[in-house]
């Protein structure tokens, strides 16, 4: 599959071989920011995470097959138009403005083991949001919420999405890895280091985007993971793998396993922070972290992501924006030369806590906050900011459902000339849970 209407700006050999000194701004009052704080570098192994993904001796899949071979549904209610398909999404009392909406079967809506959180859609893959011969995907990311109850880790898998069926598959991610000889792969974690004390825990994933051919996922505490659509790997057609062992992930005896899922995309590069991290929401921290990530289709085509921040604390988080293009090189392909930097140019903190997602849209921002397991969802509208670095001012707000995470914008108009359409969205707390577009106000 190729990438249509998606235009990035060829880089020059220069900026290739040499770190950008972009004109980072120094913060100018109290409330501003440095711009420094959110840059960002390629993963230290360079193509090393890249190479070995590729040494694989597996058969490919591909999205497509994907969409072909769905195989989960809700039998109750698995799609709507103009309304909410799980009902208990909606918190008593409040309305939300529905244009479309996703369900999970009754026991991925249930499930404790898992919890989703990031949203994203192909339109934000590419500006004519569409995927081969009609498919209009929408893709949601889950993390192991059990955090090793069972000795295991199960990390992060993503669902690919039919809004208009309802249907939709699992595909395992992981992190592609080199033992004894042996090209192995282990589930995504906070920390792929066995020593590490979190290694036992599972990448949160809090917000997700796909982009051409490549999906970026939020790493918390250092920026971003990413996977490419193009290596993506069929353990059910492989004759050295296979879709039983529930209990087992990665090489075992000479066959690969996947805990039971058909499908696995591992790990090719990583976008990490360069700033230190300082203390979580004060206003003296350095680096944020990256709670969750969206794409701005408005002029030119920005990755924008932000913290979350509970009430309570200090600040209430911060959002940037950075220029996609500046992520790849003349090429399309992923810029993996660990001198290289990217530079956010616009940043801001947030007018409120409790922002799970955010997008923007010609200067405005859209931000998802929540408010409980009970409690209706908000989604604030803010006023185009005055600065690149100062805090955001809320214009409006309407409701949401109830456990609201990531953001993705579906632009209505065409590719090159889109208008304020749609967000996607997706609750998270179990027997409550909705995939859904919501128009705003």
């Amino acid at each position: 599959m190729t990438w249509r209407r998606l235009v990035l700006a060829p880089l020059t050999a220069l900026s290739l071989s040499i770190p950008v000194v972009a004109a980072l701004q120094a913060p100018a009052a109290a409330d501003e920011l440095s711009l420094s704080n959110f840059q960002l570098r390629p993963n230290a192994n360079g193509t090393g995470l890249q190479d070995r993904a590729d040494a694989l001796p597996l058969k490919k899949g591909t999205v497509t097959d994907i969409m072909n071979d769905l195989n989960r549904k809700d039998d109750d209610d698995p799609a709507g138009i103009a309304e909410a398909c799980e009902p208990k999404a909606i918190a008593g009392g409040s309305s939300v403005r529905i244009a479309q909406s996703v369900c999970f079967n009754d026991g991925d809506n249930a499930t404790t083991q898992w919890y989703p959180q990031g949203v994203t859609t192909v339109a934000d893959m590419q500006g004519d949001k569409v995927w081969g011969d009609g498919y209009q995907p929408v893709l949601v990311s889950w993390y192991d919420h059990d955090n090793n109850a069972d000795g295991k880790v199960k990390g992060v898998r993503v669902s690919f999405m039919n809004p208009n069926s309802g249907a939709y598959r699992h595909v395992l991610l992981v992190y592609p890895q080199e033992k004894t000889g042996i090209i192995d792969y282990d589930a995504v974690r906070v920390s792929q280091d066995s020593a590490s004390e979190d290694y036992t825990k599972a990448l949160h994933a809090g917000g997700i985007l796909w982009y051409g051919n490549y999906l970026f996922v939020a790493d918390t505490g250092r920026g971003f993971r990413v996977f490419d659509m193009r290596r993506i790997f069929d353990l059910g057609a492989s004759e050295n793998g296979t879709t039983d062992g529930d209990h087992l992930i990665g090489y075992h005896s000479g066959t690969y396993y996947g805990y039971g899922y058909r499908y696995v995309m591992p790990q090719i590069g990583s976008w990490t922070r360069t700033a230190s991290t300082g203390t979580k929401c004060t206003a003296s921290d350095g680096s944020p972290n990256y709670s969750y990530v969206s794409l701005d289709r408005s002029g030119t085509d920005h990755l924008v992501a932000g913290e979350y921040c509970a009430g309570g604390e200090a600040t209430n988080g911060r959002v940037a924006a950075w220029p996609i293009a500046d992520a790849f090189d003349g090429n399309n392909n992923l810029i993996m030369n660990t001198s290289y930097r990217w530079n956010a140019d616009v940043a801001h903190r947030l007018p409120d806590s409790n922002i799970q997602g955010a997008t923007r849209f010609n200067g405005r921002w859209y931000l998802s906050q929540s408010h409980g397991e009970t409690g209706a969802g908000t989604l604030y509208t803010t006023e185009q900011a005055t600065s690149s670095t100062t805090t955001l001012k809320v214009a409006g707000s309407q409701s949401l459902s109830i456990g609201p995470e990531d953001l993705s914008h579906w632009p209505n108009g065409t590719a090159t000339s889109p208008t304020l359409g749609t967000f996607w969205t997706v609750g998270e707390h179990p027997g409550k849970r909705m995939v859904y577009s919501t128009i705003p106000q």
